[in-house]
Formats: structure tokens, sequence, C-alpha cells
């Protein structure tokens, strides 16, 4: 089957039209997320945890931590492609 043939299944996100508006909508949640942290009451311990969005921060900078030392811990466990046919 070609991309163009008709009995081909199309799913919701092969409309680009649902994708943008897909996206709107995390932008949306995103947006809510932040402005509920200005009425949130914090208890943390350290006072940098009472900062605006600091949890956000926080995941996004250990997200990209993660995938930073994943990429430099790839070249030290890294196997020969041929590993296990030996």
């Amino acid at each position: 089957m070609s991309a163009s043939d008709p009995r081909e299944k199309r799913y919701w996100l092969d409309d680009p039209a649902n994708v943008t508006r897909l996206v709107r909508v995390f932008y949306a949640v995103c947006a809510v997320l932040i402005a509920i942290d200005v009425f949130v009451p914090k208890h943390g311990p350290f006072a940098i945890e009472h900062w605006f969005g600091f949890y956000g921060f926080y995941g996004f900078i250990a997200c990209v931590a993660l995938v930073l030392i994943a990429k430099q811990l790839r070249k030290i466990l890294m196997r020969p492609e041929d590993y296990y046919d030996r």
C-alpha cells in the first residue's frame, strides 16, 4: 500500500490540525500549572523551594542532566555491534 492509498488506516495524530491542537492543550496545561504555583503555599525546609516555579525548573534541569550523563555513560558501557555473535 502506498501513502496515498485510501484503504490505509489513518490515525488521529496523522492530521496536522490534531497535532497542533494537542500542542496547544499541552501549553495551556503548563500555563495553568505555573499559575497555580502562585496560589499554593509552600512548606519546604529550604528557602530555594519557595521560589516561583522551582520544581518545574528543577525537574527540567534534572531531566537534561540525566540525558547528558546517559550519553557519557553510553561511551563506557557500549559493546561492539557483533558482541553476541562472537
